[in-house]
């Protein structure tokens, strides 16, 4: 993929806005794949495309429904930057249109294959696997686990998650998983070369590859959502999974037959 110099200028500095604002490393990293991809194939400067330019290239596009969402949000934010400084006139992302979420279509990932994963995995990628199965974090967030984050209270250990956004929660660890994190040296839990720890993109191909057919490592959230809610509730699954709102975390949650079912024949009693 190659960008001309035009767009690699416009990009970066955009990106150091985001910086500038206090934008996470996760959120910056996906504005610049969803930028760069665009950039190496619209086949126009940043300020010379058009918003029918931009429409029709878009619409060509075989997009999932959130990875549209997504794309048009970066869109419109980098020639909303690019207009209020004065690098162009107009925004012309704002006349791409406004995408609603899909339906919700859980899919967490079957316990054989989960298992199957673990066994194949060595002791770092079974950590990753495990936080992502059994206590809900996105890789953006398995990939900054950090010593200082490890929390001790009256009951047991925790982990303060660094999410989307900005956004923090405090996520309780199991047991193992606490006595794990705690024996690793003091720093970033997976040292590596993006800002010190291994880049969420390389963790997440990794452990799609442990993951048979077509599951990968966000999948092992909608396994972690639909257990939080079936031994828990809505608004725990929420809270533990870092949402906003109770919709998003409906995406997740993947109610089993039999419960339906149950619930429908005690109604009726």
């Amino acid at each position: 993929m190659t960008l001309t110099h035009e767009w690699r200028v416009a990009i970066d500095a955009y990106l150091a806005h985001e910086r500038h604002t206090g934008k996470t490393p996760a959120t910056i990293n996906s504005h610049r794949q969803r930028l760069s991809q665009m950039a190496a194939r619209v086949g126009a400067g940043p300020w010379e495309l058009t918003s029918e330019q931009l429409i029709e290239w878009a619409g060509s596009q075989s997009w999932a429904t959130e990875t549209r969402r997504g794309r048009y949000n970066s869109y419109r934010s980098f020639w909303a930057w690019a207009k209020a400084t004065k690098r162009c006139r107009h925004n012309i992302a704002k006349s791409l249109a406004k995408v609603k979420p899909g339906e919700p279509d859980p899919r967490p990932v079957p316990d054989r294959v989960y298992r199957k994963a673990l066994m194949r995995a060595d002791d770092q990628e079974r950590i990753w696997l495990e936080l992502a199965h059994d206590h809900g974090l996105r890789r953006c967030e398995v990939a900054v686990v950090h010593s200082d984050d490890l929390i001790e209270d009256l009951v047991g250990w925790s982990l303060l998650v660094h999410g989307k956004g900005g956004k923090r929660r405090t996520v309780p660890l199991t047991p193992g998983m606490a006595r794990t994190l705690r024996d690793l040296p003091e720093g970033w839990a997976f040292p590596g070369d993006d800002h010190g720890h291994l880049s969420a993109r390389w963790i997440g191909k990794r452990v799609a590859q442990l993951l048979d057919g077509d599951c990968t490592m966000h999948k092992l959230r909608h396994s972690a959502g639909t257990a939080f809610y079936l031994h828990g509730d809505l608004a725990i699954a929420q809270k533990l999974l870092g949402h906003a709102s109770p919709a998003t975390t409906l995406i997740y949650v993947k109610l089993p037959d039999d419960r339906l079912r149950a619930t429908v024949m005690a109604a009726a009693s």
